[in-house]
């Protein structure tokens, strides 16, 4: 979401004149775009906001502008505002819209800008210019804002309130892209299951997907993210049905205790979960599902943590993001007793450990089977290599040069490690 956000400050920019630069010593202008889901994330924002002030010393004319979810927190822009003057323009998450007018002004009169709004159902803005950096890969927002109030996170507040885009404005946007040659899109939403309830569609996602899945073409559909009291029958039976819809989805489960799903207000037990597990699986047998999963969250003890592992067990994950709790001012999890932080590093290092063996057994089930892979860039490592994923979401990397970039290959695996292939593109 922030990475197709920056997308759009981008866009804007370039309508001004801008362009990419490759420093910070040779920008005119630098924006942070931040985000305040963990506090390390704020940290390193703060950090570096902090750090560009040597940048205004050297050039008085630099424009340095703030943006995104950490500065909508309550008062967050203003005290922002204190504590670095050398920035020039700060925004919240329903202010990307005046950024073009805020340069502007202070480009013109340097007359600085703060504009925090309140966060409860901000206006869809439909003619954000957009400047695309994913490669094959396009991000499309079907959906706004969040309406679930786990007590652990900030979205709600930051985000504020779920709103849709219409089925139409969705679909224009859609096939524009396939148009335009995008291999792939990225379906985004804070819980993509709930796209549609605030415009009074029933089983309003599915529907998306069944008039994504009519659009002739050879391209690949993904989404995120899924909430799992919202995942249903008839969204799988959809994906099951298309050829371009992945089998590949991201379920958070975020903690295996139910008295922790309780106390996290994730409206789901272990067994409703671990039954949908059962239900996709039994319409996408190699479907790649991943999560998200927290430990050291308040009241959290040791059988509770031996849930989430016997979970993880269970569901064998292809990929799981594990963090240690953090606290967020003005959460109802923040007031609550924290767990001893030497207790969550223990916890963490177990379940890194357990999911990275699930990880590396699944990847050695992949050898000697064909998969269909996406070429999305260059391999980091070996000349003459490329890389991209599969339907299931497994990164392989395969020979190939620039060339190869955008096109779908047919792909043996001969070899895995961890969570990597390594295979031959099939003559």
């Amino acid at each position: 979401m922030n990475l197709h956000e920056s997308e759009k400050a981008a866009g804007i920019l370039r309508t001004l004149g801008y362009e990419e630069c490759e420093s910070e010593e040779d920008a005119d202008l630098i924006l942070f775009n931040t985000c305040c889901i963990r506090d390390n994330a704020e940290r390193r924002a703060k950090g570096n906001i902090g750090a560009a002030k040597v940048f205004k010393r050297a050039n008085p004319n630099l424009i340095i502008a703030v943006m995104g979810c950490m500065t909508q927190q309550d008062s967050a822009g203003e005290t922002m505002a204190k504590k670095f003057p050398h920035v020039d323009i700060i925004l919240g998450t329903n202010n990307l819209d005046k950024l073009a007018e805020c340069v502007e002004k202070v480009r013109s009169a340097r007359k600085r800008s703060v504009l925090i709004d309140p966060c409860a159902t901000p206006e869809i803005h439909e003619d954000t210019p957009v400047f695309r950096t994913s490669g094959t890969n396009a991000w499309l927002n079907i959906m706004y804002g969040c309406n679930n109030f786990c007590t652990y996170c900030i979205v709600p507040y930051v985000r504020g309130r779920e709103r849709s885009r219409t089925l139409v404005n969705v679909m224009d946007e859609f096939k524009r892209l396939i148009d335009e040659g995008y291999k792939e899109v990225t379906l985004l939403g804070q819980n993509v299951n709930s796209y549609g309830k605030d415009l009074g569609m029933k089983n309003g996602f599915a529907r998306l997907l069944e008039e994504i899945a009519k659009i002739n073409g050879d391209f690949r559909v993904r989404f995120m993210t899924s909430h799992p009291k919202d995942f249903n029958e008839e969204i799988a039976d959809v994906i099951a049905s298309s050829k371009n819809i992945c089998n590949n989805i991201h379920l958070p489960v975020q903690s295996g205790s139910d008295k922790i799903l309780q106390l996290m207000n994730r409206h789901y037990t272990r067994d409703y979960y671990l039954s949908l597990i059962e239900m996709i699986r039994s319409k996408m047998p190699d479907c790649g599902i991943t999560s998200d999963i927290m430990v050291g969250f308040p009241y959290e003890d040791d059988k509770d943590f031996e849930y989430t592992l016997d979970l993880v067990n269970k569901v064998r994950y292809s990929g799981a993001f594990t963090f240690v709790y953090s606290p967020r001012k003005g959460t109802p999890a923040a007031s609550m007793p924290q767990i001893p932080a030497e207790v969550s590093k223990r916890r963490i290092v177990e379940l890194v450990d357990t999911q990275n063996r699930i990880v590396k057994e699944i990847s050695k089930q992949f050898e000697g089977k064909v998969l269909r892979v996406l070429c999305e860039d260059l391999a980091p490592k070996g000349a003459g290599k490329v890389c991209g994923r599969s339907e299931c979401g497994r990164m392989v990397t395969f020979g190939g040069d620039v060339h190869s970039i955008g096109n779908f290959y047919d792909v043996k695996i001969v070899k895995s490690q961890s969570a990597s292939l390594f295979g031959e593109v099939v003559k």
